[in-house]
């Protein structure tokens, strides 16, 4: 008899969480997918080497609660890394699907020497918002990156590329929870794409 009150109890405690939780509804009311074919996205690469560009932002989208940002980045050479290399972002975290390439790449939260990026620089203002440059990071991470790998960066953790033995290419998903970055659709995609070099 015990065991049966038990699991009754159970039972009504398990309803009453349920209908507390009243009834969840999607964040993203009627929100259409979106779609980035290979080709669109080799383009980018092509227009990268072209172009001698580094980071492109392909699409900016709404998810409800969130913007998910999608960029392809190119990196040539780097034998040394330049002065106050070290990018980190307030709000946006980032993650790379190494396409091609390899390269060292340095993570970590203690930046040395950090200087605030300029609020009218264009990765600021469209891709990835306020954050901080510096000279290197305290007790970094080291990651040696290839073709296939993924590199999840929240915000507010340094990242620095010391080495690209001679060219990384890298899909990168930028998540914005607080919207900062403009939203960007397969139209506006399509018009950067057909700008001729800068």
């Amino acid at each position: 008899m015990r065991t049966i009150a038990s699991a009754c109890i159970a039972a009504a405690c398990s309803l009453a969480a349920l209908t507390a939780q009243g009834d969840p509804q999607p964040t993203c009311r009627m929100c259409p997918a979106s779609y980035i074919a290979n080709d669109e996205i080799q383009a980018y690469v092509k227009k990268a080497i072209a172009e001698k560009l580094t980071d492109q932002q392909i699409r900016d989208v709404e998810i409800g609660k969130s913007h998910v940002g999608i960029g392809v980045v190119h990196r040539g050479k780097l034998a040394a890394p330049p002065p106050e290399s070290v990018a980190e972002h307030d709000l946006v975290s980032e993650v790379y699907h190494v396409i091609e390439g390899t390269a060292t790449l340095v993570t970590g939260p203690d930046l040395v020497g950090k200087k605030r990026r300029p609020a009218d620089l264009e990765t600021v203002r469209l891709f990835n918002g306020p954050g901080n440059n510096s000279a290197s990071i305290r007790n970094g991470v080291t990651h040696e990156l290839k073709a296939g790998d993924v590199m999840v960066i929240p915000a507010g953790t340094g990242h620095w590329f010391t080495k690209i033995d001679d060219h990384i290419t890298y899909l990168m998903i930028r998540l914005d929870p607080d919207k900062v970055t403009p939203l960007r659709d397969e139209t506006a995609s399509r018009a950067y794409l057909q700008k001729p070099a800068r």
